[in-house]
């Protein structure tokens, strides 16, 4: 079916998409072998999800439909890399200014992607109906790359840069 450029459909896809090509980037990056297959596979389940959102009637992409929905082992995996990256990692004590090295900054910059795509979905949910599994399939592959980014740098030999009150 044909949709608007400018609708809330293409636009949902378009974010996931860019997202996609995000991760893309940051898997291109050294260290390459960082959590590598990981991403791979969430690309998957983006590229999964995009097939969802750009058709008006998924009954027409079954297959990507059984595709596009994250299961109970996936969000498990998500979490699990989380964990390992996080008892690496010392305890925040202030905001992560997005940056270092590029890999880290790469990843942050997927993270904010992320959640634009996350609210472009949402705003898809409102006239149309999006199930509620993409929602959740979209909130924790944002809260990978916020941890990764801070893995990155250290795994590089760098620290990241933490934001400070500026001087008044």
């Amino acid at each position: 079916a044909r949709a608007a450029k400018a609708g809330p459909r293409v636009a949902a896809h378009g974010e996931v998409d860019e997202l996609n090509a995000a991760l893309g980037a940051v898997i291109a990056c050294e260290p390459v072998e960082l959590e590598r297959e990981l991403l791979l596979s969430v690309q998957h389940d983006l590229f999964a999800i995009g097939g969802r959102l750009a058709s008006p009637h998924p009954e027409k992409v079954a297959k990507a439909l059984e595709k596009a929905q994250l299961t109970g082992e996936r969000v498990a995996a998500l979490e699990e890399a989380i964990d390992r990256a996080d008892e690496e990692l010392v305890p925040l004590t202030a905001f992560v200014l997005p940056g270092g090295t590029l890999k880290a900054a790469l990843l942050h910059l997927a993270r904010t992607v992320c959640r634009r795509a996350e609210r472009q979905v949402v705003a898809l949910a409102a006239p149309y109906e999006v199930p509620p599994t993409i929602l959740e399939d979209l909130n924790r592959p944002a809260d990978l790359p916020f941890t990764l980014g801070r893995l990155a740098n250290p795994a590089a030999g760098q620290r990241g840069a933490a934001w400070r009150t500026p001087p008044v």
